[in-house]
C-alpha cells in the first residue's frame, strides 16, 4: 500500500502549477534545486538527456501535483509506458518521442505492467485494461468496480492486481475473463490509504491488508492457505501496506503499528520482528532489507532484523523504494533522494519542480522518473558508481 503516511481519502483534483523546462536535449543538473545536506553535485552522478511534458491541463483551486504511478519499460519494443494524474497513459520511445496515448478519464495509483505485447493497467476507475503494446488499442478490459490501487502481478495465466477496497482479483491473462476473487472486511476507523501489491511463489499468492493480516491465498483458486496476523490489536493504522518480498526462504513484510516481520512461506510463523513504526515499503537487496516510510529511511538485515541504520525524513514520508548504479532512491513527494545504501548517507536530493512521488524506474541503462510536475525524464547514470 503506497500512501505513506496518507488516510485513504479519494485522490484530489490536482493542479500542474509553474512552468518547468521544455524539449528534449541533454542538460547538467547541477544548478537545480539542491538542499543544504547535499554532499555530491547532481552533474557528478547524472545529466538529463531529455524531459517530456505529460500533463498540458490545469485544475483550479488545488495546488501540489503528485504523480505516484511508477513507469514500466517495454524491452521488447523499447519504450516507456507512464500513467499520468489526468487518466492518460502514455508510451513513449526510448528517446522521449510520443508513441501512442491512452484516454482513461481517472487517476492512477499505481503503475503498469508489460506481459505477453500488452500492457496491463491498473484504472482508478475500476476498470484493469490490457492494451495492445504497439497500437495502445484495447485488447480486453475488466471491470471490477472498485478502485485498483497495485501494478498488476502475472502468474501462472493469471492477472492479479489488488483494490483500495481490501480485495483481491484474478482474472485469466489471455481473455480478461474473471477467475476468482479474494476480500477481507475494511477494519473501522483510520487507515493508510495505500494497498499490498500481490507476489506469487510455490503455487502461492501473498498480500497484505489494512487489518494488519498478511494472507497466504493459492494461485488456483484464492483459497487461503494461512492467514496471520502481524499488527497488534486495537488502535488505528495497523496497515500492512508493504508488497511482501520472498527472499532466501523467508517472507519479508511490514506492518505500519508493528515494524518488520520474517516469515515462513509455507505456514506463515513469525521467524522474527524487528518493531518500527510508519513503515509502508520494503525492497531486498542481497542480505538487507530496506524500509521506508514515515519520517525514515531504514536499513536491516534479513537474517536476524537487526537496524544497519536509519535516516530521518523530517516531516517527510519515503515512498516505494529502486536501486540504480549502487544509490537507494527514495521518493519523499518533494524531491528525489539519492541514499549511499551502505551508510545511509544522503549523496543528493533532487527536486525537478514539484518534486516526485513515483519511484524511480532504472532500465535501458538510463532512469526514468516521472515528476510531480507531470514531466518524464531520462537520466543517464553513466559514470555513477555501481
Amino acid at each position: 500500500m503506497q500512501g505513506n503516511g496518507m488516510m485513504r481519502l479519494l485522490p484530489a483534483v490536482l493542479v500542474l502549477s509553474g512552468a518547468l523546462l521544455v524539449g528534449c536535449k541533454s542538460v547538467p543538473l547541477s544548478s537545480d534545486p539542491m538542499d543544504s545536506g547535499v554532499t555530491r553535485p547532481a552533474g557528478q552522478l547524472f545529466k538529463v538527456e531529455w524531459w517530456k511534458q505529460l500533463v498540458h491541463e490545469q485544475a483550479l483551486l488545488q495546488t501540489g501535483p503528485r504523480e505516484v504511478a511508477q513507469p514500466a519499460y517495454d524491452s521488447e519494443r523499447q519504450q516507456v509506458i507512464a500513467l499520468t494524474r489526468d487518466g492518460v497513459v502514455h508510451a513513449l520511445g526510448v528517446d522521449g518521442k510520443p508513441r501512442w496515448t491512452y484516454r482513461t478519464g481517472a487517476f492512477f495509483s499505481a503503475g503498469a505492467t508489460i506481459h505477453d505485447g500488452k500492457v496491463l493497467v491498473p484504472g482508478g476507475n475500476g476498470t484493469l485494461y490490457a492494451l495492445d503494446a504497439a497500437k495502445g488499442t484495447p485488447v480486453w478490459t475488466y471491470d471490477t468496480g472498485e478502485e485498483l490501487a497495485t501494478s498488476p502481478l502475472v502468474a501462472d495465466g493469471k492477472v492479479l492486481v489488488a483494490s483500495h477496497n481490501d480485495a483481491l482479483f484474478a482474472v485469466d491473462a489471455a481473455s480478461g475473463k474473471w477467475l476468482w476473487q479474494y476480500r477481507r472486511e475494511s477494519p473501522s476507523g483510520f487507515t493508510i490509504r495505500g494497498v499490498s501489491t500481490p507476489v506469487a511463489g510455490d503455487g502461492l499468492v501473498y498480500l497484505g491488508f489494512a487489518d494488519g493480516v498478511v494472507s497466504a491465498l493459492e494461485l488456483s483458486d484464492g483459497t487461503p492457505r494461512w492467514e496471520r496476523v502481524v499488527s497488534s490489536p486495537g488502535g488505528t493504522f495497523r496497515d500492512v501496506d508493504t508488497s511482501p518480498i520472498l527472499a532466501g526462504g523467508r517472507l519479508y513484510v511490514a506492518s505500519y503499528k508493528d515494524g518488520v516481520f520474517a516469515l515462513d512461506p509455507a505456514t506463515g510463523r513469525v521467524v522474527w520482528n524487528t518493531p518500527a513504526r510508519g513503515l509502508t515499503d520494503l525492497l531486498a537487496r542481497g542480505d538487507v532489507l530496506y524500509a521506508a516510510g514515515d519520517g525514515q529511511v531504514a536499513a536491516f538485515l534479513a537474517e536476524n532484523g537487526k537496524q544497519v541504520w536509519s535516516l530521518p525524513l523530517p516531516k517527510q514520508a519515503g515512498r516505494r523504494l529502486s536501486f540504480a548504479k549502487g544509490y537507494l532512491l527514495v521518493p519523499v513527494q518533494e524531491s528525489l533522494l539519492f541514499v549511499d545504501p551502505g551508510s545511509g548517507r544522503k549523496v543528493l536530493q533532487w527536486d525537478p519542480g514539484q518534486g516526485v512521488s513515483a519511484a524511480a524506474l532504472p532500465a535501458a541503462g538510463r532512469l526514468f522518473v516521472l515528476s510531480n510536475n507531470g514531466y518524464l525524464y531520462s537520466l543517464d547514470l553513466a559514470g555513477a558508481r555501481g
